[in-house]
């Protein structure tokens, strides 16, 4: 898989899932039908696409990596010929849960053209945060953090992966991008208020501070939880030109991934072989 297509197109899916897993599951599967039908050869749906609600449902709802969300991806995948990142999932270890993962992780997985999985990345940073009146959220208590950087080749790149609050810390990038990385994806649920403060300026310092294509959707609209998600998904260049951006609105936009484009920014202005790393 180390020979990748030269160029192709990218779609984020936008999306509001519900606490419906089964309907959810299905309009993303939808989703990537349509993104195929425009030509994309690589889907990033957003984080927990498959099931937003309360934590109540966690145990019920958490499966492993061979459960039933992401084989209906991987039949999505290989009847399209195209490779999927699932955004995120509530995952439960195979054979259970033990005492040091006693809560699920979220968990984003790389479906290849094969409809197997190629990777599994389980979120490192998670989302803890209190601004009265508008948004608070304890992701900790509900999920287990993961504890490595995950960077994996496929069919039409090598994509680096993080999921939403990632975002915000830019050392998990650069070790993707130093690890190869030409495609970072950051499926998000990221909320209004911080996101219209500060989604687009870090999906744009992502892309232009490791010289690589982000592809960052992200879920729109009211949650069960009370606060809105922001939207605004987005694909960005290595250069930080934004090349595509959704619409207000659920829905799938696709942009071009061109990797000779990504090769000759690196080439110009060399900044990842200048970078000298501080303790």
């Amino acid at each position: 898989m180390a020979s990748h297509r030269e160029r192709f197109l990218a779609a984020c899916v936008q999306m509001r899932a519900g606490d419906d897993k089964a309907k959810n599951v299905a309009r993303a599967c939808a989703f990537v039908e349509a993104a195929a039908q425009q030509g994309a050869r690589l889907v990033v749906l957003p984080e927990v696409f498959a099931w937003r609600g309360p934590a109540s449902r966690d145990d019920e709802i958490a499966e492993p990596l061979t459960g039933p969300t992401l084989r209906a991806l991987g039949d999505v995948a290989r009847r399209c010929r195209l490779t999927i990142v699932a955004g995120s999932i509530l995952e439960r270890p195979e054979g259970g849960a033990t005492a040091a993962t006693a809560l699920p992780w979220n968990t984003s997985t790389v479906i290849g053209e094969d409809g197997e999985v190629l990777a599994a990345y389980r979120k490192i940073h998670l989302f803890d945060v209190s601004l009265p009146g508008r948004v608070e959220v304890r992701e900790s208590a509900r999920r287990s953090p993961g504890d490595a950087p995950v960077c994996v080749d496929t069919e039409v790149a090598r994509l680096g992966l993080s999921v939403c609050y990632d975002l915000r810390f830019p050392e998990l990038y650069r070790a993707l991008s130093r690890s190869g990385a030409q495609v970072l994806c950051v499926p998000s649920a990221f909320t209004f208020p911080t996101g219209a403060a500060h989604w687009d300026v870090l999906v744009r310092a992502r892309a232009i501070e490791n010289q690589c294509y982000v592809v960052a959707p992200n879920q729109i609209g009211p949650t069960a939880d009370g606060h809105h998600d922001y939207g605004h998904s987005s694909i960005v260049d290595p250069w930080g030109t934004v090349v595509a951006r959704a619409s207000d609105g659920e829905g799938v936009v696709v942009g071009e991934i061109d990797l000779a484009y990504l090769a000759r920014v690196r080439s110009e202005l060399p900044c990842l072989e200048h970078a000298r790393l501080l303790a």
